[in-house]
């Protein structure tokens, strides 16, 4: 349900607000030969494509040319990934790059097709999302506390969207730091399922995005005991986030940036680089996000910054994936 509500949101948007028009003559005769594919390499009515879906028209209107998304979905993003690290360096093709690919993917999957690096041109972080620890309203859980010595004398069992995600290696750490070795990790084929599960009462436990789950924690259906963020939330202020708790190891979020196949002409480069900050900025996006407590950083990191911040992540997680013998397929 909560992905056809993310797909019904993107796909009824209002016209995007007015961004300053990149003139052409920036960038020689580019983009003049055709539309702009900004690919998504997830499913239509996930985070990356209402994401991809509410930055095309305001980056359309921006470089004069229409910005058309395509879904390439399949490997856990890895498909859509690799075409685009694979598509020709000349402006017309985009990806909303995700940590889910670019760093956990890297830190768990031996034989990657492409350097999630060098391979691409990263232009800049678009939003980023905390993860969350949930349990159902009427678990005997009502603190983080209380979930982990359960842990430490029976099993406990925590569902993720699978093997080598983020919130797999988030639960395997919290089980670590925790000191709790009961905590069990049942890997599942996405959220959706996961949740089912979960709502069935076949596992005690989900860790999740947040994006997925705000509908659910706001009526009350679900109750959070931790959150990944280094500071609560000011769109839900009551949730506890794990480094107050004592785990500040647990601190992490799932990023979404915009990024091209490497080489691409630093023309382009600079041109579209200085726009992300304005299409993060446009009313559309904004609320939107608010909504989906999936926000920008202020100021958002750029360039450089961006893949610096890419790297410590995959040095980070790669780390903590060989450190606990995590490995995906």
């Amino acid at each position: 349900m909560q992905r056809r509500h993310l797909l019904a949101a993107a796909a009824g948007l209002a016209a995007p607000a007015l961004l300053p028009r990149a003139g052409l003559a920036q960038g020689g005769a580019w983009p003049s030969r055709g539309s702009i594919r900004l690919v998504a390499q997830f499913p239509p009515g996930g985070l990356v494509d209402t994401i991809s879906r509410l930055i095309a028209p305001p980056l359309g209107q921006a470089l004069g040319q229409t910005v058309v998304v395509e879904n390439r979905a399949g490997a856990g993003g890895v498909i859509g990934t690799d075409f685009v690290a694979k598509s020709p360096a000349d402006g017309y093709t985009f990806l909303v790059s995700h940590a889910s690919v670019h760093v956990f993917s890297t830190a768990t999957l031996p034989n990657l097709p492409f350097d999630p690096v060098a391979d691409f041109t990263h232009l800049g972080m678009l939003v980023e999302a905390p993860n969350v620890l949930l349990v159902k309203a009427n678990s005997p859980y009502k603190t983080l506390g209380q979930y982990l010595e359960a842990a430490r004398r029976t099993p406990v069992r925590f569902g993720s969207s699978g093997i080598g995600s983020a919130p797999h290696l988030l639960g395997v750490m919290l089980g670590a730091e925790g000191r709790a070795p009961n905590l069990d990790h049942v890997p599942y084929r996405g959220s959706a399922p996961a949740m089912q599960d979960l709502m069935a009462g076949s596992i005690e436990s989900l860790i999740d995005p947040i994006t997925t789950n705000v509908a659910l924690l706001k009526d009350g259906t679900l109750r959070c005991l931790g959150i990944s963020s280094p500071q609560r939330l000011a769109q839900m202020p009551d949730i506890p986030t794990f480094a107050e708790q004592g785990y500040g190891k647990l601190t992490s979020s799932q990023w979404l940036g915009l990024s091209a196949p490497k080489g691409l002409p630093q023309p382009i480069v600079e041109r579209v680089t200085a726009l992300i900050p304005a299409l993060l900025e446009t009313p559309v996006l904004r609320t939107r996000c608010e909504e989906l407590v999936t926000l920008p950083r202020n100021p958002p990191p750029l360039g450089a910054d961006f893949v610096a911040i890419m790297r410590e992540n995959i040095a980070t997680w790669t780390g903590i994936a060989r450190q606990f013998n995590i490995v995906a397929s």
